[in-house]
């Protein structure tokens, strides 16, 4: 009882912020009630901090099976969503420019259905962190991966419930098909016969950056010519992707602009790897800081 009148309390408040939710998403799966997705975000936080103390004096797992699987399985959900939010925008005829809420019939359900989808993969990608926990990447859990995968999930949420589709649909398909990319890419940097391959990371450190930059400029030109898309939601979301372009430019600089002394590249240990799977020295020699018999 007690839970339940906290969480009649929670959404009251969240309903006196936000005003009135878009009644076509009632009764989705984990809409309805903001707790499920604030305490999954509360025991992501929490898996981090006591991951990092359990795993502190025992060796790191390798888990190379278990992250094919789960690349392959996040790159065939994100190719999912490209497509079917092509797809759908397309049939309905959705406007570029401003797209609103309402107007588009079946095609704004079909794409709620899929940005449903967008924000339920915000909570398996909470895996990548878990990976870096079990496998002693700590490196890896910087403040932006934290702020990024915690922030996202519950960001989803709102978007969910109260602009479900129109103006939406947007960053969620370029971030789709950056994710096609991206975790294609992990996975594969698990293969070591795929890894003469992979060239390309710095390449995709900045699609990444051109993504969020694009997602600005589409979010801004509702506000210039409105649609009647809501104007605070256009102008939080061009505020958090300012957020997430300083960060990830402050991330390019120190990894690309920053190149190691000798020592430190003659010094780095050839087993030392840096994310699912894939070594530090092979990532140096793809930016030319390595000749490519040393990165074999």
């Amino acid at each position: 009882e007690t839970l339940k009148a906290f969480d009649q309390e929670v959404n009251a408040f969240v309903d006196y912020m936000f005003g009135p939710r878009d009644a076509r998403v009632r009764g989705w799966f984990l809409l309805d009630s903001y707790l499920p997705t604030f305490f999954l975000t509360g025991a992501y936080l929490l898996c981090i901090w006591l991951g990092n103390k359990f795993m502190k004096n025992r060796p790191p797992f390798s888990l190379r099976p278990h992250l094919i699987v789960y690349n392959l399985g996040i790159t065939l959900l994100s190719f999912y969503m490209l497509i079917e939010l092509i797809l759908a925008t397309w049939e309905g005829g959705y406007n570029l420019q401003c797209q609103d809420l309402h107007s588009a019939g079946e095609a704004d359900i079909r794409v709620a259905k899929v940005l449903w989808w967008y924000y339920f993969s915000k909570v398996i990608e909470f895996m990548d962190t878990i990976f870096f926990v079990l496998r002693k990447k700590s490196s890896q859990i910087t403040f932006l991966h934290v702020y990024h995968h915690a922030t996202m999930f519950n960001i989803w949420w709102c978007v969910l419930n109260w602009i479900p589709c129109g103006q939406s649909f947007f960053g969620p398909t370029l971030n789709s098909f950056i994710h096609v990319l991206m975790y294609s890419y992990y996975g594969l940097s698990v293969i070591p016969s795929m890894r003469k391959y992979l060239w390309w990371k710095k390449y995709l450190t900045q699609a990444q950056l051109i993504q969020f930059l694009l997602t600005i400029v589409h979010t801004l030109s509702a506000a210039v010519k409105p649609c009647g898309f809501p104007f605070g939601c256009l102008m939080f979301q061009s505020s958090y992707m300012a957020t997430l372009v300083i960060l990830f430019v402050n991330f390019y600089i120190k990894t690309y602009r920053k190149a190691p002394s000798r020592t430190a590249v003659k010094e780095t240990p050839a087993t030392t790897e840096i994310k699912n799977g894939f070594h530090k020295d092979y990532f140096a020699a793809a930016n030319g800081l390595q000749n490519n018999k040393k990165a074999q």
